[in-house]
């Protein structure tokens, strides 16, 4: 079943530290986009991203595309 509303979620390697985003990848079939939000912001605004450019992101970290911290 698909929503238009967001169901937001941290990712499980969050460590509660405050420096969080959310995403709410319920909107990728409906809708082809992923919403990401900051976790300390819960009103404020809301990015919505291509589906296509979320996995090309999510891939770039996993890789170590864009550094260390």
């Amino acid at each position: 079943m698909t929503t238009d509303s967001p169901r937001w979620f941290k990712s499980s390697y969050s460590s509660n530290g405050g420096n969080c985003i959310e995403v709410a990848a319920n909107l990728v079939a409906a809708q082809g986009i992923v919403p990401v939000r900051d976790s300390k912001n819960l009103s404020g605004p809301v990015l919505t991203v291509p589906t296509g450019s979320f996995v090309a992101f999510v891939a770039g970290v996993k890789t170590g595309e864009f550094g260390g911290i």
